[in-house]
């Protein structure tokens, strides 16, 4: 079974940076997209940042660039996450798609139902 670990996660004050990062099968991962996703209390969760197979990164409206994703190794992604806001608190996921073509459009990878395997999420806390 294809299993995602997040970590990286914490307490943090407004401005400061965090660099949570997802461990995944490195076959199947170099064959996929990878998302991040969040889910702040009360809210629906929604999406933040992909990367495409073929490395083409996306940004939410909510973030806009301050959160680039990238991969770091065969099995290894990375939501680097500057000038924290108190609104950026939330559980972040990270999940990935079956195999998917190099370059799928931002619209697709928004859609959580592009995601086939999730993360169980790392907390990130964001103080004033």
């Amino acid at each position: 079974q294809v299993q995602l670990v997040e970590s990286g996660g914490g307490l943090v004050r407004a401005g400061a940076s965090l660099r949570p990062s997802c461990v995944g099968p490195g076959r199947t991962f170099m064959e996929a997209a990878l998302g991040w996703f969040r889910q702040a209390p009360g809210k629906e969760r929604e999406f933040v940042a992909p990367i495409s197979r073929g490395g083409k990164i996306y940004f939410s409206d909510s973030v806009k660039d301050r959160f680039p994703t990238s991969r770091d190794n065969a099995n290894t992604v990375s939501l680097q996450m500057n000038s924290l806001k108190p609104d950026d608190t939330a559980v972040y996921y990270c999940a990935k798609t079956n195999r998917i073509a190099y370059f799928a459009s931002r619209d697709y990878l928004m859609s959580q139902n592009a995601y086939a395997t999730w993360g169980q999420g790392t907390q990130v806390t964001v103080s004033s």
